[in-house]
């Protein structure tokens, strides 16, 4: 199986992004939705990524449909909506599968790395993976885990 910068990624514009960008970083990797009911720790994952991405930390957001349809919209709404409702400016991708036979191939990667209580499936949007600098996945994070309840755990990383 790959590594984590073997992977790659469409960002909302379409662009390829390899996750060998993010060497070096401390990264978390989250599956969002717009219409979720923990769609507000958008805004704390912002806070988290403003707060330390000087000290080589990033949030990568995957929209996610899988989820009670919480995602219907297209890229360009997904893009308006993170921005314009919740001022999100860390990288955030094209919508993806976090499960089944379509799942991205980095999601098939960090569920295999970290399983959760239900094996490895991701049970909802807002599943959290923690990953150090060296592309180590080191942590799973359930949906209801706020994002300001991360911050120990993203500075013991940097």
């Amino acid at each position: 199986m790959k590594e984590f910068y073997e992977h790659s990624a469409k960002d909302l514009q379409g662009k390829e992004i390899s996750m060998e960008e993010f060497r070096n970083k401390v990264v978390l990797v989250v599956n969002t939705a717009s219409e979720c009911g923990f769609t507000p720790q958008l805004e704390g994952l912002e806070e988290l990524y403003k707060k330390y991405k000087e000290e080589g930390f990033v949030v990568l957001g995957f929209p996610c449909n899988q989820f009670g349809k919480q995602e219907p919209g297209d890229e360009k709404s997904i893009a308006e909506g993170c921005v314009v409702n919740y001022g999100v400016t860390f990288p955030m991708f094209s919508k993806v599968d976090v499960n089944g036979k379509e799942a991205h191939p980095l999601f098939k990667y960090l569920k295999n790395e970290l399983g959760g209580l239900l094996g490895s499936k991701v049970k909802w949007n807002f599943t959290k993976f923690l990953v150090d600098r060296k592309g180590k996945p080191v942590k799973r994070f359930a949906p209801i885990t706020k994002p300001e309840s991360l911050e120990k755990d993203i500075k013991r990383l940097l």
